[in-house]
């Protein structure tokens, strides 16, 4: 499946050296003003081509939208944009329709869609596609914005280099409207000169490096959400493990909290006036699937690019035999960079369903 949502549902389109990319977003809310400059903002965050941790390929990814808009106001309509490609390199995966990438999709895509599966630059499977899924995710977060709710997410490592984590019980808004509107998102800034040293050594070795995102989403009303299957942790998960890398995901204190005792990991209660807060927010903002109030923190891990120009083991599908491969192209040494807004975005897609259904939009 390529469309995703309950209330708000959207539709990804395109392949990587296609004519183009673009969403569908059906069941916006009507009247709701779009800041395009704002717009523009998140989408050149993403965008390729400016950055030496990033790959080479410039694209502008200004989205030409065909439908839903009117005098930049939401019509109630489907809005429908697309994102033209304008510089494709499809020469550079020839060999690939026969000698998959290790790590890639090639592979199990050839097997899944009888060898009819575009390879060039990924195809369908490209992390290009997320281009349309931050153009969806920064609509939906001009709305939420309007109802007190931001969204902001920060580079939370990069291999073993590892950026400061967010104050998961008071997050303020200023740090929260900087880490959204930078392309090198961190909340200890010194930690840029280090990681982006790391990256530039990956390059240069012909290499490539992952790294951990962290997201948080403050202003939350408690009450939001449903327990078992339909879980304010299952709603984000389903829509971030549609961005290509991501490996892995954990909310609150995650993986480190089950080495801890209860007495340990449990968040205490008490009143600030009239509203019930926790001392602690171990629970990442969400127990029994269900919103508390406190603010929404998870933290995804992104695997190192796939595609590293250092000579590799493959194997021929057409001859059935064993061999190696060298990857051309353009790709980025380190995509957790570039990911920081597509995170944020799918965020941003979670929240406004969940907020939809609980009818509290």
């Amino acid at each position: 499946m390529s469309s995703w949502g309950s209330k708000i549902k959207i539709s990804i389109f395109g392949e990587s050296h296609g004519k183009g990319i673009g969403v569908v977003i059906d069941g916006l809310p009507s009247g709701e003003r779009l800041d395009m400059d704002e717009l523009m903002m998140q989408m050149s965050r993403r965008a390729p081509g400016k950055d030496k941790a990033a790959t080479p390929r410039l694209e502008k990814d200004i989205p030409e939208i065909l439908s839903g808009l009117l005098n930049d106001t939401t019509t109630g309509a489907p809005l429908c944009a697309v994102i033209y490609n304008t510089n494709t390199r499809s020469q550079d995966y020839g060999d690939m329709m026969t000698k998959p990438r290790p790590a890639h999709a090639d592979y199990t895509g050839y097997i899944r869609y009888s060898g009819f599966n575009d390879i060039r630059g990924g195809g369908h499977f490209s992390a290009r596609l997320t281009a349309p899924l931050v153009f969806a995710g920064a609509v939906c977060r001009q709305i939420l914005s309007r109802r007190g709710i931001k969204i902001a997410a920060h580079i939370c490592s990069v291999g073993n280099i590892y950026d400061s984590r967010f104050d998961a019980v008071n997050i303020p808004d200023e740090l929260m409207d900087r880490l959204s509107s930078v392309t090198f998102g961190l909340i200890d800034e010194e930690k840029e000169k280090p990681m982006r040293e790391l990256i530039e050594l990956c390059r240069m070795e012909q290499d490539s490096i992952g790294g951990t995102i962290e997201c948080a989403v403050t202003g939350m009303p408690a009450g939001a959400g449903s327990p078992m299957f339909d879980g304010i942790e299952n709603v984000i998960s389903s829509v971030v493990f549609g961005v290509p890398a991501v490996k892995g995901i954990e909310f609150g204190s995650g993986f480190e909290g089950s080495a801890l005792r209860g007495s340990q990991n449990n968040d205490e209660f008490y009143y600030d006036g009239d509203t019930v807060r926790t001392r602690t927010n171990n629970h990442g903002g969400i127990l029994g699937g269900i919103s508390s109030g406190m603010p929404i923190i998870f933290r995804t891990a992104m695997k190192p690019t796939p595609s590293i120009s250092r000579s590799q083991k493959t194997v021929d599908l057409s001859a059935h035999s064993d061999t190696t491969l060298e990857i051309k192209g353009r790709h980025d040494p380190c995509i957790v960079v570039r990911a920081v807004p597509v995170i944020e975005s799918a965020a941003a897609l979670a929240v406004i369903n969940i907020l939809s259904d609980a009818n509290k939009l």
